[in-house]
């Protein structure tokens, strides 16, 4: 009997593709330090590592929506689960330079691929229950991101050495998929199979709404990227304190992300799409204003709180009109703006920080971000009636 998409057990499904994902990239992004000890890496071979990974993971959410509405999103996401398995295995288990790239690119295809179906899944459950559920998921991501993080500290603390608790953290991370895939083949739903063509069986484009939430994705993408990457650095170096303090910086980012991604379907319920995304990157803005302007540990940990909690409420709100109003294809180009920038973001940001300083620097996403309280008008409000159809170039009605 198969799993209906309005059921507790379909949301659990979805819940679980989430922080699975998260929590192997938890893992992995924590062990970066460890792998680059192990194999003597130059920062140019940690930037190629990096570019191919990415490219693998984009040219994976294009294939894997493209999949998710043709198959259905349940088997593409399903099929991801093994290759992140083998990735992150392959991560910590890598016996050369070649043997990690190869399981670098593994594991951006894995994760480009689930990122794009697990969503495409998540819409479609969230269309067949009363209230929003986005944003919960993508909290789920979050949490799942910080137990794989933290795994890696509490087996470091347990095994003192850097490489065996590298190799036991993605050992665990590969049993604890194994689990997974067998909890998800059990409960994941099936989905609908969009045919993206119209009444004479002509194939139709991706709505233009598309791209312009693709722009939305942009801005926080950089936002996002630029706080996963700088906060602590810039804390440290305008603050002066030593670099376990200054990592409160990133710290205050991710845990208002969790804190309002788990709150933010209330929100949205409430206040609808419009006004949260709206709110969203005004409250980052500001965040980034105040780390271009402040000074002080507290005052500099309070515009990194205001970045994390606005651009939390940003992207599941963009991912979620995408799949609700182009489906697979459609989410498949937002995340990948949103994916492209955020491994490019890095790289600009640095050249702006050697440029023109760290703190100057924070006016650029602060400008973006405050962009998107003129392009989320595209948003549906509160009270609109957003249509489940993938191709339609307007897929919700607004009665204001």
């Amino acid at each position: 009997m198969s799993t209906s998409l309005a059921s507790r057990q379909a949301a659990a499904a979805v819940v679980l593709l989430f922080a699975y994902n998260g929590l192997v990239i938890g893992s992995y992004a924590a062990s970066i330090p460890t792998l680059t000890a192990r194999f003597g890496l130059q920062p140019w071979q940690l930037s190629i590592f990096f570019i191919c990974m990415g490219l693998a993971g984009i040219a994976s959410m294009q294939l894997s929506g493209r999949l998710s509405d043709r198959f259905g999103a349940r088997r593409v996401s399903l099929a991801m689960i093994p290759v992140l398995i083998i990735a992150i295995l392959a991560i910590g288990l890598a016996p050369s330079v070649p043997m990690l790239f190869v399981a670098g690119i593994l594991l951006g295809i894995g994760n480009g691929g689930i990122d794009v179906a697990m969503n495409a899944i998540g819409v479609q459950v969230e269309q067949n229950r009363p209230r929003p559920i986005m944003s919960f998921f993508h909290g789920m991501w979050s949490v799942g991101n910080l137990v794989g993080a933290g795994l890696l500290v509490l087996l470091g603390a347990v095994l003192g050495q850097a490489d065996p608790t590298v190799i036991a953290t993605c050992v665990t991370a590969a049993v604890l998929g194994i689990a997974a895939f067998l909890v998800a083949w059990r409960i994941t739903p099936e989905t609908a199979v969009i045919a993206h063509t119209d009444a004479s069986g002509a194939k139709t484009p991706i709505p233009r709404s598309a791209y312009l939430l693709g722009l939305m994705a942009i801005a926080f993408g950089l936002g996002e990227g630029t706080a996963n990457d700088w906060s602590g650095l810039h804390v440290t170096q305008l603050t002066g304190v030593d670099p376990t303090t200054g990592a409160l910086g990133y710290t205050c980012v991710v845990a208002f992300m969790v804190v309002i991604r788990l709150l933010g379907d209330g929100l949205v319920t409430r206040f609808g799409r419009r006004a949260v995304t709206v709110f969203g990157g005004a409250c980052s803005a500001l965040g980034y204003l105040v780390a271009a302007t402040g000074s002080g540990l507290p005052i500099l940990l309070v515009g990194w709180s205001l970045v994390g909690l606005g651009i939390g409420m940003i992207a599941p709100q963009v991912y979620a009109v995408a799949g609700h109003t182009a489906g697979g294809r459609g989410l498949a180009v937002v995340v990948t703006f949103g994916y492209a920038t955020f491994l490019v973001a890095p790289g600009i940001i640095g050249w702006l920080v050697g440029t023109i300083g760290i703190q100057h620097t924070m006016f650029v996403p602060a400008v973006l971000l405050a962009g998107l309280l003129l392009v989320a008008r595209i948003m549906p409000g509160k009270d609109a009636d957003v249509i489940p159809t993938a191709d339609a170039e307007t897929a919700w009605t607004d009665p204001a």
